[in-house]
């Protein structure tokens, strides 16, 4: 239902829902109000941000007509002058665009905005005058009756005459005020619709000017549009051309960079880090230094030179070289370093370092370069310097006594580790510290050794072993585990490799574990966190027989290893048999005491292979597996020859509590790391299992059920969780001794062989 139609002769009644029909239309005046100036608001808008796009498009077109390309050679192809002018025909463009947006921009404002404004000004602005008007005579009305109304009757006659004259009136004034007020709302209702709407008509005749003009500037575009594409193809060809080139040429450098090196008989250049040595405290710095040697005249030209801010810093520095020597990593902790000893400056050695390997060998023969006196070519020190690194008992004593002295004194130095001590205490510390002529040093007093040097020392003496303490034979065991898996399987397999190794390899580890994960809770002091440590030690632990590129790519994830050797020191270490690893004669079972589970869990080792098990299992026949078991001590039958000793124990004769789990004992690891990284019970694996204990077929018989005696909550993602009554499918032998592989629930997973008993 619309608006109520005003009646001329309502105005003399006056009544309630005629005022009620005015408050209507008054109200849809209003809001057509609201709407134009919200409307002329949005339209200002609209016009300025047009003009900042104006603006900026036409900037963006000075751009493009003010840049020229700069091309190689001498001379341009047509297709290359092509290109090049086309920034100034797209500025063109662009400018013609903006020219007829510019004026769609004033027609906007002659054919839509000021219209919406003269209406709402000239019409609804003069509605609302009048409804004031109207509202006070309405009041001056209405006032003057309720006076005459109230006037005393007995007044004299000619009084209220007058009276009723002037309130006639006044009477007849309303109501004449009241028609044309009611007219103008009825009027104004009526041509709002037009005079909103034509001026809107208006609007999107323009825009649609300007969208034309564009179309038709697009149609004349188009030749040359089409012209420029074929030579962007054209350039393009030639460059896919002159890349290949390009490519095979870089390929050729890539195989014989130095052949290709900016050396000539007379000079070689290239980078160095120069090492500047500054008053204590600050120690010294490496600053990189672009450096020409002239080989005739022994001068070595350095300029220091910053990529970043892609200038020059300083003066060029000339030195003259006296001589050149290999530095070793065990005197500096940084590769490819060279001592240079400079006839400018008696006495003083200046340290330099190359950036690769290659860079070293090229600079030494630049150079004329020596390798050092007894220099032996492996990272251990040799024994005519002095120095001979053993992991025995005084080795063992300065590890301790390191670490002690390192947590008493500067377990909060910022730094501990990184900053290294002068190489020549190091060394001096190290040989008093591993000779056994020498007398007992202390560590403890600060004026004699300070902290970054003991803890250098301590570097230098894990680095100097024969073997790295994670030993090479294991090393590729570390990245592979620190390559893959889940960080559970992880930390699982790091446990099984750490008790693989000799066992004073792992004691000095685990103290040195402790150590660390002690140096990394004060990180907020000394700046150390565990993957900081990592970094640290990841290479002076661990390292491979033979260096080579992949092997120095791996060494992120050497310092993964240090990390989770320090962030899970606690659970890898603290759970070590403390008789140490098990010996060639030991068996492989203990008798199963009847412990309760938490005893059982607590004493229980990490799962470790050891292949002397399977060397027992694989030598006799069945029988004698069976007698085997049975004299260890073994409370449940694992297989059908020995279900007589099964029967004879009644459901009534077992205890409450469940046996322990057979423990892995340590020993050879593969396995065991292929188990702890990978599904166990694939099919390969079942056919690897069938193939070396082929004179068991009873055990590896896939179809065979086992029912579980006891419940078992899994430690590990390769073990299975299950309650007593569970009922096992295709259940096999493990390559793990004491263990069996089983389904349950569609899950397979390893089961303790003496938690369950064959169907």
């Amino acid at each position: 239902m619309g608006l109520h139609p005003l009646e001329f002769s309502e105005c003399y009644l006056d009544s309630p829902g005629f005022r009620d029909k005015i408050k209507v239309h008054e109200a849809e005046l209003d809001k057509t109000n609201r709407f134009i100036k919200e409307l002329y608001k949005d339209g200002k808008s609209l016009i300025n941000a047009t003009k900042q796009l104006g603006m900026a498009q036409r900037k963006f077109a000075q751009c493009l007509g003010e840049f020229q390309f700069e091309y190689i050679g001498d001379a341009k192809t047509d297709d290359e002058k092509c290109i090049d002018e086309s920034l100034q025909e797209f500025s063109v463009f662009l400018k013609n665009l903006e020219d007829q947006r510019e004026l769609m921009m004033r027609n906007i404002t002659e054919t839509l905005m000021k219209p919406l404004e003269k209406f709402r000004k000239d019409h609804l602005g003069v509605v609302r005058a009048e409804r004031k008007k109207y509202e006070k005579e309405t009041e001056k009305y209405y006032s003057s009756l309720e006076k005459l109304l109230n006037m005393s009757a007995r007044k004299k006659e000619p009084q209220l005459q007058e009276a009723d004259i002037q309130v006639d009136g006044m009477r007849q004034h309303f109501q004449e005020e009241s028609l044309d007020y009611v007219s103008k709302l009825q009027e104004i209702q009526e041509r709002k619709k037009f005079e909103c709407v034509e001026p809107m008509l208006a609007f999107f005749q323009t825009v649609f000017t300007f969208y034309h003009q564009g179309f038709e500037l697009a149609n004349d575009f188009d030749h040359y549009k089409r012209a420029l594409q074929i030579n962007i193809q054209n350039t393009r060809n030639r460059f896919e051309g002159t890349r290949s080139e390009v490519n095979e040429l870089m390929k050729r450098i890539r195989e014989a960079p130095q052949e290709y090196r900016q050396t000539t008989p007379i000079s070689c250049e290239g980078y160095l880090y120069v090492q500047e040595k500054r008053p204590p405290p600050f120690g010294s710095s490496w600053v990189k230094r672009y450096c020409t040697f002239v080989k005739e005249q022994k001068i070595l030209h350095m300029v220091t030179f910053d990529h970043r801010s892609g200038g020059k810093i300083g003066e060029t520095e000339s030195v003259t070289l006296k001589s050149c020597l290999r530095k070793t990593t065990d005197v500096l902790d940084r590769r490819f370093c060279l001592d240079l000893d400079i006839t400018d400056r008696p006495g003083t050695v200046l340290t330099v370092q190359a950036l690769s390997e290659d860079d070293h060998k090229f600079w030494m023969q630049a150079m004329g370069g020596k390798e050092p006196i007894g220099h032996y070519l492996g990272r251990t020190y040799s024994k005519e310097r002095g120095i001979d690194a053993q992991l025995d008992e005084l080795g063992l004593d300065f590890v301790k006594k390191s670490i002690s002295a390192i947590e008493t004194r500067g377990i909060n130095d910022q730094g501990l580790y990184r900053v290294v001590g002068v190489s020549s205490r190091v060394q001096k510390l190290l040989s008093l510290m591993i000779d056994e002529k020498s007398n007992e040093v202390d560590l403890s007093a600060s004026e004699d050794w300070d902290v970054k040097t003991i803890t250098s020392t301590l570097k230098l003496y894990l680095r100097s072993l024969p073997e790295p303490l994670m030993t090479y034979g294991l090393y590729k065991e570390f990245i592979s585990l620190a390559k893959g898996g889940s960080p559970e399987t992880r930390i699982q397999a790091v446990h099984c490799l750490v008790h693989n190794l000799p066992e004073k390899n792992r004691l000095v580890l685990g103290l040195l574990m402790k150590h660390l994960a002690k140096v990394a809770a004060h990180s907020k002091q000394n700046l150390m966190t565990e993957a900081n440590l990592g970094v640290v030690f990841g290479p002076t632990l661990m390292r491979p027989q033979e260096e080579t590129v992949a092997a120095i790519m791996d060494l992120k994830f050497q310092n993964i290893v240090v990390e989770i050797l320090i962030e899970q020191n606690e659970k890898i270490f603290a759970d070590a048999p403390e008789s140490g690893p098990l010996s060639p004669d030991a068996p492989v079972f203990s008798a199963p005491t009847r412990l309760s589970k938490k005893q059982s869990r607590q004493n229980r080792p990490l799962a470790v292979y050891n292949p002397q098990a399977l060397d027992i299992q694989n030598v006799g026949d069945s029988s004698n597996l069976a007698t085997d078991e049975t004299s260890m001590g073994s409370n449940e039958s694992v297989s059908s020859q020995s279900s007589s000793a099964s029967a004879s124990e009644t459901p009534t004769e077992r205890s409450d509590h469940p046996p322990p789990k057979t423990s892995f004992s340590p020993g050879s690891h593969s396995r065991a790391i292929a188990a702890l990284l990978s599904t166990p019970g694939t099919s390969g694996e079942n056919q690897s299992s069938a193939t070396s204990d082929k004179e068991k077929p009873d055990e590896n018989v896939t179809s065979r059920k086992a029912k579980a005696v006891y419940p078992c909550e899994a430690e590990h993602d390769s073990e299975l969780s299950f309650q007593v009554g569970a009922i096992f499918n295709a259940v096999t032998q493990s390559r793990e001794p004491g263990w069996l592989e089983g389904e349950l629930e569609g899950k397979r997973g390893l089961i303790p062989e003496n938690y369950v008993e064959f169907l």
